[in-house]
């Protein structure tokens, strides 16, 4: 008697994928979950892409701007070719932000530029800025590790060159915070966890390592080593503002690291810029927008560039207002760095973010305190 021939079901059929290739309960993993979620593109992907493109298109619009303005190749540091030179940076982030929006299916505005109170919190971002820095002069001035020379510029050039500063450093800020606390730090809160953070955190300190000429290096390598510990703690409570503190350690190093391309560079002042990264990381966290952050750190740049006439990074400005110079022990003033080459920055900085926190922070981090009551045993 011949054998029953049983019908072959899709659960049995192995010939084709459409008709049961895989059991019940195991259906088959679309590849695309490799850079989508249901958030989109997977942050990480969007990061990278946001950094490749800028490095792309920079090259192509210096090359532009270099040709029309040869000069521009000096360096000099004069308030109408960093003007220029600031402008380039900027349109290529915006530029790249509104395209990785499109790709993203977002506005330009998510990026942390939206929120109640712009205006307002711009307004005391400027005043905060160029306040700090003042306390950091004062304290400089006090312990006799800065002198003040003669004024350099009459009013009517005080105000001209000073209106272009201006308009210089509100395009690096800008910029820099556009570039860490908007896209990266908005990107990177939405999909980073601890091992990813410390992942990228440790592979720009190999990068430094690896570097032949590390400028400051060390500030990078005690910003990452500071983070650790608090970070791994915000990891373990499993609390939904997890992401926003791995990304803004992850942020607020790599701002560090790109401060050490600057030739004037010592390791307290790429400690102090990547410290200063993470308070205005606290004021995205603590306002809601990064609008403060921007006007805090272009009044900063402003006081210290122009206003008081101290080096910035190891740059010293033409045209600028007041005359200073350093004195005493660099590890005090400053040295060729410039005020946030000193020790006393770092007090300083820690103010600032104190000063947020009394201002901005009562309300705005009640959220994570009621995070952590709730956190799982």
């Amino acid at each position: 008697m011949e054998p029953q021939l049983q019908p072959r079901t899709p659960a049995t059929d192995s010939g084709n994928p459409e008709q049961g290739a895989f059991p019940p309960g195991k259906p088959e993993r679309d590849p695309s979950w490799l850079w989508m979620n249901n958030d989109g593109l997977r942050s990480g992907w969007s990061a990278a892409l946001f950094v490749a493109l800028y490095y792309l298109i920079t090259p192509f619009l210096d090359t532009i701007a270099v040709t029309i303005d040869p000069q521009l190749v000096e360096n000099s540091y004069s308030p109408f070719q960093v003007l220029i030179a600031e402008s380039i940076p900027l349109l290529t982030i915006l530029a790249v932000g509104l395209l990785m929006a499109g790709i993203e299916h977002r506005h330009l505005t998510d990026y942390h530029l939206s929120g109640t109170r712009r205006m307002r919190h711009f307004a005391g971002g400027l005043a905060t800025g160029f306040g700090a820095l003042s306390v950091l002069i004062a304290a400089l001035a006090a312990g006799g590790w800065i002198h003040f020379g003669h004024v350099a510029l009459n009013p009517a050039q005080a105000f001209g060159f000073g209106s272009v500063w201006a308009c210089a450093f509100l395009f690096v800020g800008f910029f820099e915070e556009g570039s860490f606390r908007c896209y990266l730090l908005y990107t990177l809160k939405r999909g980073i966890n601890f091992w990813w953070a410390l992942a990228i955190v440790a592979g720009l300190c190999l990068l430094l390592a690896a570097s032949r000429d590390p400028k400051g290096s060390s500030g990078v390598f005690l910003i990452a080593a500071l983070g650790v510990v608090p970070c791994w703690l915000v990891h373990r409570m499993r609390t939904e503002s997890s992401g926003f503190w791995q990304a803004a350690w992850a942020t607020s190093t790599a701002f560090g690291y790109f401060h050490t391309n600057n030739n004037g560079e010592n390791a307290i002042g790429v400690f102090a810029a990547a410290l200063i990264g993470f308070a205005f990381c606290v004021s995205v966290r603590v306002t809601g927008s990064a609008w403060w952050a921007i006007g805090c750190h272009a009044a900063w740049d402003w006081a210290e560039t122009f206003f008081y006439g101290t080096p910035d990074s190891g740059f010293v400005a033409q045209r600028h207002f007041l005359t200073t110079s350093p004195a005493g022990s660099a590890l005090w003033s400053g040295g060729t760095d410039g005020p946030e080459g000193s020790l006393l920055v770092v007090p300083v900085i820690l103010l600032l973010v104190l000063a947020l926190l009394v201002l901005y922070g009562r309300h705005a981090l009640k959220p994570f305190a009621d995070e952590a009551m709730r956190r799982p045993d």
